[in-house]
């Protein structure tokens, strides 16, 4: 597991695509088995639009690692929503998915600051690919807060500046932009 700012490196082939698939049905699974909800649709609404921003910009993934991001795209709330952990996760879908879902988690807190704070961002920071898939969650839960009337589209604006702060970076310019594109025209 990640300690401190260290980074890791995968070197690995890529999945096969049904690895996707499976992955997939896995979180869908996980989700529905501790009735999670997305406002007051079924969590496999959120983890779909979380999977079409990683395909929309998957030409920022490494190559090598895209496989292994976009089915985390699926996974990275397994841990913190499902009652499961990084083990089980590891088990299940293998180090490399387990490692990002890992990185994804927030931390123990009483407010969404507490659970979201330097330590998170610097697990995120030092986990290749969980940066992306952080943006493409992030995308996900404003797209649908702005559609659905959400008042949490008023959390995403005010976190902005801190969120963008701990986690931009010029390879994810674009993804940036249409979040602030979401928020703020």
């Amino acid at each position: 597991m990640l300690q401190g700012k260290q980074e890791i490196l995968f070197v690995m082939d890529p999945l096969p695509d049904y690895i996707v698939e499976k992955t997939k049905e896995y979180a869908i699974k996980m989700h529905e088995s501790v009735n999670q909800l997305y406002g007051d649709k079924p969590y496999a609404v959120h983890l779909q639009m979380v999977y079409e921003y990683g395909l929309k910009y998957d030409y920022l993934i490494e190559p090598s690692l895209k496989s292994f991001v976009l089915a985390s795209c699926w996974t990275h709330d397994l841990i913190e929503d499902c009652r499961l952990t990084y083990n089980d996760v590891k088990e299940k879908l293998g180090f490399t998915i387990a490692e990002i879902t890992y990185a994804l988690t927030n931390e123990k807190g009483k407010t969404r600051k507490e659970r979201a704070n330097e330590k998170y961002y610097d697990g995120i920071k030092s986990c290749p690919g969980a940066t992306f898939v952080k943006c493409c969650d992030r995308l996900a839960n404003i797209k649908y807060s702005k559609n659905s009337g959400s008042n949490m589209l008023n959390a995403y604006k005010k976190e902005h500046a801190h969120f963008k702060t701990m986690l931009y970076s010029e390879k994810h310019k674009d993804m940036f932009l249409e979040m602030e594109n979401f928020l703020f025209l």
